[in-house]
């Protein structure tokens, strides 16, 4: 397997998702730019961005001033295609909000001997809440 054995994935998906989140909360969101593949695609509650320049417009351009993201679980699996798959739950709190649950799915590739992000999936976990008529 070129890719990683479930060990190596485990410790890159562990490592991308730490550093992913830390630069999100703690420095300039531009450079997350640098994760993602040129091609990449962004699905963030629904709405779609290819290419990383609009995922770095997106991910720059939220409307807060603050926020911390709390990982409580993550999966990290191999695929049949030498990527990586790894899906993140937590809460994040945004300024003075109350906290929200969220879940996000990234899919890593290796492309010239670096780990980059081709796919990244973002839905807040009020979406399972049944609506009362």
């Amino acid at each position: 397997m070129q890719g990683c054995d479930n060990d190596l994935c485990q410790k890159i998906g562990e490592g991308f998702v730490q550093w992913y989140y830390n630069q999100f909360d703690n420095t300039n969101r531009m450079e997350l730019a640098n994760l993602y593949a040129e091609g990449a695609t962004l699905t963030w509650e629904g709405m779609v961005f290819h290419g990383r320049q609009a995922i770095a417009g997106k991910l720059t351009g939220m409307p807060f001033q603050q926020i911390k993201h709390i990982i409580t679980d993550q999966d990290v699996q191999p695929t049949v295609d030498n990527s990586i798959l790894i899906m993140v739950f937590g809460q994040l709190k945004t300024d003075n909000d109350p906290p929200m649950a969220f879940h996000q799915v990234f899919m890593l590739k290796l492309q010239n001997c670096n780990w980059v992000c081709t796919n990244d999936v973002f839905r807040l976990g009020i979406h399972n809440i049944p609506v009362e008529s």
